[in-house]
């Protein structure tokens, strides 16, 4: 299975950090997909939804609902979460997000 890792930080707090399939990104220009061997590439990034797909693997993030880090190892499992702009670099399958104002788009507090 295709793995890469990512960090999501927000001036507060780890948003998350783990082992994923895909994520994409509001970019400036419009949203986009990045998946595993993706080029070298930083980005400003818009407000927008962010979506992370996933992989095999410990994976924590940040649950609004309690306030705390959890763990999920489910693979293929989609997690939402809108953001008011940040950056994205992406260098050998490992990807930083950093992001302002990020917010569950799931509706449950779970992502």
């Amino acid at each position: 299975m295709d793995m890469m890792n990512l960090t999501v930080l927000t001036p507060e707090r780890e948003i998350f950090q783990g082992k994923v399939q895909s994520v994409k990104v509001p970019g400036v220009s419009g949203q986009f997909q990045v998946l595993q061997n993706h080029a070298p590439i930083v980005s400003a990034l818009d407000s927008g939804v962010v979506a992370i797909v996933t992989a095999v693997g410990e994976n924590l993030f940040f649950d609004e609902e309690t306030g705390t880090l959890k763990t999920i190892d489910e693979a293929g499992k989609v997690l939402k979460f809108k953001i008011s702009g940040g950056f994205i670099e992406v260098l050998n399958n490992t990807i930083s997000i950093l992001a302002q104002g990020a917010k569950d788009a799931n509706g449950n507090g779970k992502r």
